[in-house]
């Protein structure tokens, strides 16, 4: 098959050109390299055959194409700009040019030259789909999204359009046009795992639990475990109540790729199922994980745990090192609760509640307060 095709590029390119020149090239030769990829060499042959200066549209065509595909792209850029202008109107030109400049980095030249292919066609999936591309490189979510939806409504099934329309739509939260948008392209092929990836992150990120984890397991059924997609299954189970399979998830990822979160969540499944061993060993690895705004959390569900199993010095410890991260109401008052209620420490207790009286307050920590303003009343007597 790719012989024949070979052999249809030159028949159609080449001879009615050829015919007029007084050298006649060795067509095979020229079909051996370009099966095999000679392109450098298919090059210099037609330069041999065909001296500068070369005027045929059909023969500079072939010279930058096979410049192109030989990697020569400022030569190629050269023959194409020689083509485009005898020939303005050429959209394949004007998308090689594009292509050319993309590859070279060139991305404010190739944007220009797609445009131009939209003055003379406004339904080009292909070019509307390189442009949503540029856009990203250009930090330009605005730009992306248009290109992407132009794309999509020509092709509505391309699972790379749909998919990466999709993620922009999840980032402005428009869930339901994103949903739409994969349905029509799942519907089309079902075990894509691109758009099936799409799909995950869309039930993920609406809280779907149910409808995330099953997908998720579909993925992993069709081979994709990444760390992404456990993760996601991780939580989604957690969320679900389903605190084994939860920690089975997360226990399938790979210790390079385990994250806060993922240290985090296992603690906590482990917590909720009361191994409070592993729950504070996770807790630690969260920790460990990396120092982050949420360490305070991970400091007081450490102190809470060891306040469940009764080992009182290990959650004062832990309620102060929360402290140290993040100055929160609600853990003065666990504090003062801790050494009032269990520590027996009085003292301690009163200069706790009065720390959390005087720190901010939200509407939902009122029966704290009210609790506390008669903690200090009855400790201070």
């Amino acid at each position: 098959m790719k012989f024949y095709i070979c052999l249809l590029l030159l028949s159609i390119v080449f001879q009615p050109v050829f015919a007029q020149q007084t050298a006649v090239p060795d067509n095979a030769l020229l079909l051996d390299y370009y099966q095999n990829q000679h392109f450098d060499l298919a090059e210099d042959y037609l330069k041999k055959n065909y001296p500068e200066p070369v005027t045929d549209l059909k023969i500079l065509k072939a010279l930058a194409y096979c410049a192109q595909m030989g990697g020569k792209l400022p030569e190629a850029e050269n023959y194409y700009e020689r083509v485009y202008a005898l020939d303005s109107t050429s959209t394949s030109v004007l998308f090689n040019l594009g292509s050319i400049n993309l590859r070279r980095g060139n991305e404010l030249k190739a944007e220009n030259f797609y445009k131009q292919i939209l003055r003379h066609d406004s339904t080009n999936f292909n070019i509307y789909k390189q442009l949503a591309q540029i856009a990203l490189d250009k930090n330009d979510i605005v730009g992306r999204l248009n290109n992407l939806v132009k794309a999509n409504k020509i092709n509505p099934v391309d699972a790379d359009v749909a998919a990466d329309l999709s993620d922009v739509l999840i980032t402005f939260k428009s869930y339901e046009p994103a949903e739409k948008i994969l349905d029509t392209a799942i519907n089309a092929d079902p075990e894509n795992v691109v758009l099936l990836e799409g799909l995950a992150k869309l039930e993920y990120s609406r809280q779907k639990w149910s409808l995330a984890a099953n997908c998720c397991e579909k993925l992993i059924s069709l081979g994709d475990v990444s760390a992404v997609i456990l993760t996601r299954l991780g939580i989604a189970y957690y969320n679900l109540n389903n605190y084994k399979c939860a920690i089975e998830s997360f226990g399938q990822i790979d210790s390079l790729f385990q994250t806060e979160t993922t240290c985090y969540y296992t603690g906590a499944s482990y917590k909720k199922l009361k191994d409070y061993a592993n729950a504070l060993l996770w807790f630690q690895k969260t920790i460990d994980a990396g120092i982050s705004s949420n360490t305070n959390v991970y400091y007081t569900e450490m102190a809470d745990t060891y306040e469940t199993i009764k080992n009182y010095h290990k959650a004062e410890f832990d309620y102060k090192k929360a402290i140290e991260f993040k100055d929160e109401a609600l853990t003065y008052y666990s504090i003062a609760n801790l050494y009032d209620t269990e520590l027996k420490d009085h003292k301690m207790a009163l200069l706790y509640y009065k720390k959390f009286l005087a720190a901010k307050h939200d509407e939902a920590e009122k029966s704290y307060i009210a609790y506390a303003k008669n903690r200090v009343v009855v400790l201070g007597k």
